[in-house]
């Protein structure tokens, strides 16, 4: 016959349990988290922005789907969004860290947006699986993006 027995957790003083997790929480987080910095750098080993590139992936309705959302000065694209600010003046309005930091990750400046993180991956189980485990966007096509959108002057 089996008997139960209750088997109780080892008697951890809260101090150490709480040194453990800060530990992890600083080891773990992003170097700019938790605080007002509203722009990130270029990671490294990734080649500066080509503009032509980066206005291809903000056109092109099948990578980074921009102007689903967005409008701007694209004669050649049709229909364009209004869901978002429009990306003329996108360069006038904020630096290349400022717009990598929207493009990468927006949803550390604005947790509730629509936009998805091009830079981020996504571990939701909504994501096809074919795209699972990598971001929308690579670091080198975020900086073409960013290369561009800081031309738009206007």
């Amino acid at each position: 016959m089996l008997t139960r027995r209750r088997v109780s957790a080892p008697a951890v003083r809260p101090p150490a349990c709480l040194a453990v997790l800060w530990v992890a929480a600083v080891l773990m987080a992003p170097a700019w988290a938790g605080t007002e910095v509203d722009s990130i750098a270029a990671p490294p080993g990734v080649r500066p922005g080509d503009a032509a590139n980066g206005r291809a992936i903000v056109v092109d309705r099948q990578r980074a789907l921009c102007l689903l959302c967005h409008s701007g000065p694209f004669p050649e694209a049709g229909q364009q969004g209004s869901l978002a600010p429009s990306l003329a003046g996108a360069g006038q309005r904020w630096n290349a860290g400022q717009l990598r930091l929207r493009i990468t990750d927006g949803r550390r400046l604005k947790p509730d947006s629509i936009m998805p993180s091009y830079g981020v991956i996504d571990p939701a189980p909504q994501v096809a699986r074919r795209y699972r485990g990598q971001a929308i966007l690579s670091p080198q096509q975020i900086e073409d993006v960013v290369a561009f959108l800081s031309t738009l002057r206007d």
